[in-house]
Order: C-alpha cells, then sequence, then structure tokens
C-alpha cells in the first residue's frame, strides 16, 4: 500500500500540518482531491455512497 502524497479532502501535502480534521470529515463526506496527483475529483453522491473520478487515475467508490 502506497500512503498519499495528498490528502483528499483539503487538497494540501500529507506530509504538512495538521489533518485530523480531514480525517474526522471522510467518515461523512466523499474525497474532493485525488491523493495521487492533487487532482480536483468529479464526485457524485447518491443515496447508496458516493463515487470520485479523477481524470489521471480513475475512479474510487464507497
Amino acid at each position: 500500500m502506497t500512503v498519499p502524497v495528498w490528502c483528499d479532502r483539503c487538497g494540501q501535502p500529507t506530509a504538512e500540518g495538521d489533518h485530523s480534521a480531514c480525517v474526522a470529515a471522510r467518515e461523512l463526506e466523499p474525497p474532493r482531491f485525488c491523493p495521487a496527483c492533487r487532482r480536483r475529483m468529479k464526485v457524485q453522491v447518491v443515496p447508496a455512497g458516493w463515487s470520485a473520478t479523477c481524470v489521471e487515475h480513475g475512479l474510487r467508490s464507497s
């Protein structure tokens, strides 16, 4: 497993700053940024879950 370089909620480097609020928020929210390249993802939320697509790295879903 690779460690994400970018926070998938705020888009900032995971090695810098405190991301405890991001971790807590991600329990209820879908990701907004690709953790591999920091691109803003296209997110769709449906009653059964969510899907997020990065143009470079593809689909992530719950």
